[in-house]
């Protein structure tokens, strides 16, 4: 059989699909690529494999995405679509949830991340919004609602994620109010406690809490055996959870304690 490496080899059509299937989204997940194409787990890894041998695919942890272009300022961009791919359709689902849970007319803060960027994209539905984001990717997904208003605060942009951060920033907020906060998290310990890699969202994610009546916290079920350096906030500061799985123990019971609801979204 040729190697990818040879002139002689081609995809196959079924892996000429999982091509397409790449192209079309950026980034996709090896269990939904699965589902799409009708095939296992297995019959995935293994073309993906093939593609990846032969320079057509990038892998990264659970999913594939495009080679990244030769222009590194593109860079920040190809990494965003790989965190959309990750976990996909948990953020679907809770995404979902939320907007179903989001009444008409509410006037919302919505912070950063692709789960949170989903929720955005869930709320086509509903009536009235007033929308107040520091993320680009959040605005952008609501730029075409027939009937939200988003507001964008000033700040200085941060490559990695598109979101706005500094002093500017915050101040904007503090000047806001809201009745929900929508937001996510990187990570979350046994003790409640809300993790990320980088202390320069610690700023802003504080405005937005001191300014809104409900917080909502929206993290699929992996995060909550994730594990980060810097703690931003506690469950005990969250009026709602959502995810799509039942967390391991002991974050019901925690919850539970902290008289923060738990939604798991089916």
């Amino acid at each position: 059989m040729p190697s990818p490496r040879s002139e002689a080899w081609a995809p196959n059509p079924r892996q000429q699909n999982l091509l397409d299937e790449v192209r079309a989204r950026g980034a996709v997940s090896v269990e939904r690529l699965a589902q799409r194409l009708d095939v296992t787990m297995q019959t995935v890894r293994r073309d993906i494999q093939r593609l990846t041998e032969a320079g057509l695919l990038d892998r990264f942890n659970g999913g594939v995405s495009l080679p990244p272009p030769a222009n590194p300022r593109a860079t920040p961009a190809v990494a965003w679509r790989e965190r959309q791919a990750l976990k996909a359709d948990a953020k679907a689902r809770i995404a979902r949830s939320v907007a179903a849970a989001v009444p008409d007319g509410a006037r919302l803060m919505l912070g950063i991340g692709t789960t949170v960027e989903a929720v955005a994209q869930a709320l086509s539905a509903k009536k009235g919004l007033h929308v107040i984001t520091h993320s680009l990717h959040v605005a952008q997904a609501l730029a075409n609602h027939p009937d939200c208003t988003v507001e964008v605060p000033t700040g200085r942009l941060r490559p990695r994620d598109s979101a706005l951060e500094g002093p500017d920033t915050v101040a904007c907020l503090k000047g806001k109010k809201a009745d929900i906060a929508i937001i996510s998290s990187l990570g979350i310990d046994a003790e409640g406690r809300l993790l990320d890699r980088d202390g320069r969202e610690l700023d802003v994610v504080n405005a937005i809490l001191g300014q809104v009546t409900e917080p909502w916290l929206v993290v699929d079920a992996s995060k909550f055996s994730e594990q980060h350096p810097i703690s931003w906030g506690h469950l005990r500061q969250m009026k709602r959870v959502f995810t799509e799985a039942l967390p391991p123990s002991p974050m019901p019971a925690l919850m539970h304690k902290l008289s923060v609801s738990l939604t798991i979204a089916s």
